[in-house]
């Protein structure tokens, strides 16, 4: 190529000044103004051709990416690079050596804005990507990440080999022997390449999922994953950013199918006072009956219980052998009726309420059920809503809520024994005695 050009510039030097500096400063003047102008033609030509290209095969989007992300300016300074790599032999008088050595830092340059260029190109990508539906359950910025230190390295290898005029063969064999190194310093990187693939792949993780891991404090909503950390927002706003390998080696809970399930479970405790839970007279049971919940769960229970105090015969003359309403066990029926009379509640999920072993703190009396809302905000006025109106029930029951007894109670129980006792004296004197 180098002799065709000497040829076609041949008679083109027999008009110029015969003295070797001035045909040194022309050549050099020549190459610089020739790279100009074929980066101006190659600049109007790719821009034309691409663009008419991305826009009659109806993409857009892929021409606004890589105009944002400047591939086609990294692309256009490669030219005039690679005009003075390849043209600089060309100039008369100069020294060997030298033109040898900006021949090559040009071709380096040149390749390592080509690079750059495809890094843009990897850059777009990852933009057009991002703007569909599909970006919203699987992130590819860690393949794109992972794309983009293939990248350097290659840049790397190839401007290294260029500089020392070595086969880049030569420099691959030579890390090779680095290879252990190599692991040692991108361990991080070939790990987080693994865990990436691995969420994306099985979907055990996306953008926008709620994700638990309290080792790492992180309680929120992820925002972003990338090859080696992934960023969840936390619940107060702040961010949280976690090792991508932790999300695969490591333990955390993912909120994501109860949000597909439609269903958000409550599962929360009323504590009743021991001391209140008895059983029903026959005037109260009476009395529940205007209750709308109740009506149908008295009216055959009592049918029940008749018939089988009938059985007992003479026995059922006695009221411990009686069989008899408690008044915790008719509220376990009036909750879970109003359970499954509420609009809010996911009927075909779990519904119960269940009493569980009582303890020093009273008897715990469970509601478990699922909420037809999984945003917190209607969760919780759903939950509320539920436990309001089972806790202002309970005194129409007969029942009490358990609590620890307060300075207001003591100061209560306090002001009553003065008043029976017949004033502060006989309370004093009443702590004296032993």
């Amino acid at each position: 190529m180098e002799d065709t050009l000497a040829e076609l510039a041949a008679p083109v030097a027999a008009h110029l000044p015969q003295q070797p500096w001035i045909q040194t400063l022309l050549g050099i003047l020549a190459l610089v103004l020739g790279a100009f102008a074929v980066q101006w033609l190659v600049a109007r030509a790719v821009l034309y051709v691409a663009h008419r290209l991305l826009v009659l095969s109806d993409k857009q989007d892929w021409d606004e990416a890589l105009r944002r992300r400047r591939a086609y300016h990294r692309l256009w300074y490669a030219v005039p690079f690679l005009v003075v790599a390849y043209g600089a032999p060309l100039i008369p008088h100069a020294r060997e050596g030298l033109l040898e050595a900006v021949s090559r830092i040009g071709l380096s340059i040149a390749w390592v804005y080509i690079l750059m260029a495809l890094r843009s190109v990897l850059s777009a990508a990852q933009d057009t990507y991002a703007a569909t539906t599909r970006a919203q359950t699987r992130s590819i910025k860690g393949y794109i990440q992972l794309g983009k230190i293939a990248v350097l390295v290659v840049c790397v290898v190839l401007v290294v080999s260029i500089l020392v005029d070595r086969s880049p063969l030569l420099m691959i064999s030579g890390l090779g022997a680095l290879s252990a190194v190599l692991l040692l310093v991108f361990k991080d990187t070939l790990l987080s390449l693994v865990a990436s693939t691995q969420l994306t792949s099985n979907d055990m993780l996306r953008i926008g999922d709620w994700i638990e891991m309290p080792q790492a404090g992180a309680d929120g909503f992820v925002i972003d994953i990338a090859l080696h950390t992934v960023k969840v927002q936390n619940w107060d706003k702040t961010v949280t950013t976690v090792p991508t390998y932790k999300l695969f080696s490591e333990s955390y809970r993912n909120w994501r199918q109860m949000f597909e399930s439609g269903g958000r479970r409550i599962k929360r405790t009323l504590r009743i006072d021991a001391a209140s839970v008895r059983f029903l007279r026959d005037d109260e049971r009476d009395s529940l009956m205007r209750f709308r919940l109740l009506h149908d769960y008295l009216k055959g229970k009592q049918t029940d219980i008749e018939q089988t105090n009938q059985s007992l015969g003479e026995d059922a003359a006695l009221p411990a052998n009686r069989r008899r309403l408690t008044n915790i066990g008719t509220f376990r029926a009036y909750a879970l009726a109003y359970l499954k009379g509420n609009p809010e509640l996911h009927k075909e999920m779990l519904m119960l309420v269940r009493m569980m072993e009582p303890d020093a703190n009273g008897i715990p009396v469970e509601v478990y059920c699922f909420a037809n809302k999984t945003a917190w905000v209607e969760y919780e006025r759903i939950q509320g809503d539920i436990f309001d109106h089972l806790l202002a029930i309970l005194p129409e029951l007969g029942l009490r809520l358990y609590q620890a007894p307060s300075g207001f109670d003591f100061a209560a129980g306090m002001a009553e024994r003065v008043g029976r006792d017949g004033g502060v004296e006989a309370l004093v004197e009443g702590h004296r005695a032993p």
